[in-house]
């Protein structure tokens, strides 16, 4: 396969390759992982918010969308996403992307591409028809690649306030 075909093939129920990247769902035991590919594209450590997330996205009530990407059987990305229905005034059901990781070492391999088109699968199959994420202006890469995959603009504004203390 070039590295430019969009080929993908079946595998398991649920899991997919895309090229050489197998994406699976994302099991607690993957934590650790999670933690330091996070840390190595921020340079920070952050494990509470991901023991916090990956606890909410795997054993709380409702429907969670967790994947991860391994080439050779090495971890080398993971994405969040959790299942709204009704969120911000929305009656159809949206999903949020929280966070998406590629290990950088791995960078043009068709991770985040394959990881998003897993995730558009399992959502697509439960009816939902939107999927939302932010991203930071100053953080070219990942727009261009939200761009490439898609994304656009949403008709929304995001509004900050800041918390005054009392």
């Amino acid at each position: 396969m070039t590295p430019h075909q969009d080929h993908l093939v079946e595998q398991d129920p649920g899991n997919l390759e895309h090229e050489d990247v197998y994406v699976r769902g994302l099991k607690p035991e993957d934590l650790e992982a999670v933690i330091r590919l996070d840390a190595k594209n921020t340079g920070k450590r952050r494990e509470e918010f991901f023991k916090v997330k990956l606890q909410q996205n795997l054993q709380e009530t409702g429907i969670k969308i967790s994947l991860a990407a391994e080439i050779d059987g090495g971890f080398v990305g993971f994405i969040l996403a959790r299942v709204f229905y009704g969120e911000f005034g929305e009656t159809e059901p949206i999903a949020v992307l929280d966070t998406i990781g590629v290990n950088p070492d791995f960078k043009g391999k068709g991770v985040g591409h394959a990881l998003l088109k897993q995730l558009n699968m399992n959502l697509s199959g439960l009816g939902v028809s939107t999927l939302r994420t932010e991203v930071s202006w100053d953080s070219p890469d990942l727009l261009l690649f939200f761009q490439k995959t898609g994304f656009r603009p949403a008709a929304r504004f995001c509004l900050d306030a800041q918390v005054k203390k009392q």
